[in-house]
């Protein structure tokens, strides 16, 4: 990479130092992406007031739950203090990005390889797309008490309420218990988001720790971890999972760990794969030399080499969880009810699907949408992680 210097910075002033004037510092202090809109930076403008707007909007639409601390529930305290650091960052950063620094010397070295990364990733549209709905569903997940326009188990006067078609009063309809198809979706978000991100992380986790020991030791080690991987891959894996659960009380906790305990086998093989190349490397010698433990050569030279993959991997996973976690809903066993769930919506919907379309198809198309984001998100990972895969 060639010495280009000094990086220049949007608004850099004499000197090399980065600024703007003080009245757009002003507007933004007063309104985040303000000063960007009046500096003509209309992109991060726009992508910093809509956010700002829509959290002042959540907050005097939930006004009256905002206000009811005595009544307040720990829902409520983890949406105001989810409000309170996105406002806060939200601030923060346009200030930041608006008085900017004084312009950094280019690195000796030139980019690292995950800076490298980001840039690319910023170049695919669909996969920002993509990471936009996944960051925007969480921001639902953790502000439903105050989004939800009714309760979602709350049922009042059935034979008035139920199978109600979209409206202005329930803009999504309402189940055959009268319960609001939209409220249940948002509430189902933290269900089926939580329970993909952390079984992934339990499956990515285990088959990460398991593909580096098989890959680093080979020989008999290898052998017995990657048969009993093998073994674990050929069961049908529905079967699997419907086995084990019926086995127990269906419960949260109980999916999470049969979904994670489940889902690794992937993680694992493409870990194998890596290490057993990386295991041979100079500085992999060098830490033998030196007199390291098989450990710490593991845990601190091999696993954090085969990061990328292990990230595109798991990005790939959650979707796939979600969809599993879905499906043993909609067979009745994973959450039960009264507690929302994505899955369970559309087999409740099932039976009623020409008079009452509304009740599978919305909690049905945010399945698809979710996961359709997970997969172009983990699409863009993979282009930009792998280098034979870059753009110039």
């Amino acid at each position: 990479m060639t010495d280009a210097g000094p990086r220049a910075v949007p608004g850099a002033g004499p000197g090399g130092a980065a600024g703007a004037p003080g009245w757009a510092l002003l507007l933004s202090a007063l309104l985040p992406g303000a000063g960007h809109l009046a500096l003509g930076a209309v992109g991060r403008g726009v992508l910093l007031v809509v956010p700002w707007s829509a959290l002042l909007g959540t907050l005097y639409w939930a006004r009256a739950r905002v206000f009811a601390w005595e009544h307040a529930s720990l829902d409520d305290f983890v949406a105001a203090v989810t409000a309170a650091a996105l406002l806060l960052v939200l601030w923060v950063g346009a200030l930041r990005d608006l008085a900017g620094r004084h312009v950094r010397p280019e690195p000796a070295g030139g980019d690292s390889q995950w800076v490298i990364a980001a840039r690319q990733f910023r170049r695919h549209r669909p996969a920002l797309a993509g990471l936009a709905l996944i960051v925007l569903l969480y921001i639902v997940a953790l502000l439903a008490p105050w989004l939800a326009p009714f309760d979602p188990i709350a049922q009042h006067d059935i034979a008035r309420t139920s199978y109600l078609s979209p409206s202005a009063t329930h803009w999504l309809g309402t189940d055959k218990f009268g319960r609001d198809i939209l409220s249940r979706i948002i509430f189902g978000a933290r269900i089926s988001l939580s329970i993909g991100f952390i079984a992934t992380a339990i499956s990515v986790t285990i088959g990460t720790l398991i593909g580096a020991v098989a890959g680093y030791f080979g020989g008999k080690v290898d052998a017995v971890l990657m048969r009993g991987t093998d073994l674990v891959l050929a069961f049908p894996r529905l079967v699997l999972l419907i086995m084990i659960v019926a086995l127990f009380s269906p419960s949260i906790p109980v999916i999470i760990l049969v979904l994670g305990l489940t889902q690794w086998p992937g993680t694992t093989r493409i870990v194998r794969g890596d290490v057993l190349s990386l295991r041979e490397r100079e500085y992999v010698q060098a830490a033998r030399a030196l007199g390291m433990s098989r450990t710490r050569i593991i845990l601190r030279h091999l696993v954090p080499n085969v990061l990328a993959p292990v990230i595109v991997t798991a990005t790939l996973g959650i979707g796939n969880t979600i969809v599993m976690e879905a499906s043993l809903s909609f067979l009745g066993l994973g959450v039960q009810g009264p507690t929302p769930a994505w899955g369970s919506m559309v087999a409740e919907g099932r039976d009623n699907l020409l008079g009452a379309w509304w009740v599978a198809t919305f909690p049905g198309l945010i399945i698809v949408a979710v996961v359709l984001a997970f997969y172009l998100g983990g699409d863009g990972l993979r282009d930009a992680l792998d280098p034979r895969l870059r753009s110039a």
